[in-house]
């Protein structure tokens, strides 16, 4: 560490390119704060802060493509960081492609060589969240997603209530194939409601890990303390 001088007080987190250490393609860009910096130092693997998931994340923790850190170097300004890597699982990006940087601007062709092995590790969740941010961009003409993202709030909120409610009709009448094609449905829409807001699900996933031990009714309290002295500050 003594090595590395970074001005932490100017930014909390820096960008991270990692390159592959034998051919020096670029696999990917990536943040670290000081934690992710101090772990990936000392485990000698590549230790990321998504700002998506707003958490430190161990390149690989879900797909087993980790990064093995060969180099490291810090450009003149001391806020930029260069990883020379291993790239173990031959995939860097949760596509399965190699490198994170597959779509070309002027021709807006993607790179085809994927490894289907190389996703099946991640969460069915996280995989799907990143397909309905990929359609942002697609044709609404072609694509359900992208036409229900492009309607914006009012389309995306309406599908869940409506989902919403054609899951509890289905609990209702204890139909346990419906309740889990519906259910499936309601859970579809959310993450679409997700997506557009730019809210990764594994943030969800943390909340509910905070809630885990913790009653109902402490819960709720607390929510409703918090609430009162929001409101109260506000109305200063």
């Amino acid at each position: 560490m003594d090595k590395i001088t970074i001005n932490w007080d100017k930014n909390e987190l820096i960008p991270v390119v990692a390159q592959d250490y034998q051919s020096g393609e670029v696999l990917m860009l990536a943040y670290m704060n000081e934690e992710a910096l101090e772990l990936t130092l000392e485990k000698k693997t590549a230790h990321y802060f998504s700002r998506s998931k707003q958490r430190i994340w161990q390149k690989g923790e879900s797909s087993g493509n980790f990064q093995i850190i060969k180099e490291m170097f810090v450009d003149c300004d001391n806020d930029t960081l260069l990883l020379k890597i291993e790239q173990v699982g031959g995939s860097a990006c949760h596509t399965g492609r190699k490198s994170c940087f597959f779509t070309n601007v002027f021709t807006g062709e993607k790179d085809k060589d994927i490894n289907i092995e190389a996703t099946e590790n991640y969460s069915i969740s996280d995989t799907l969240y990143h397909v309905l941010c990929e359609r942002k961009n697609a044709d609404p003409s072609s694509s359900y997603t992208a036409s229900l993202l492009q309607k914006g709030d009012n389309a995306i909120l309406k599908k869940v209530i409506e989902e919403a409610g054609e899951f509890c009709f289905a609990v209702k009448d204890a139909d346990e194939s419906e309740i889990i094609y519906e259910a499936a449905d309601l859970a579809f829409h959310v993450l679409v409601a997700l997506a557009d807001k730019d809210i990764n699900p594994d943030r969800i996933k943390q909340e509910l890990k905070r809630r885990l031990g913790t009653s109902g009714i402490e819960e709720k309290n607390s929510r409703k303390k918090t609430d009162a002295n929001k409101s109260k500050a506000e109305s200063r």
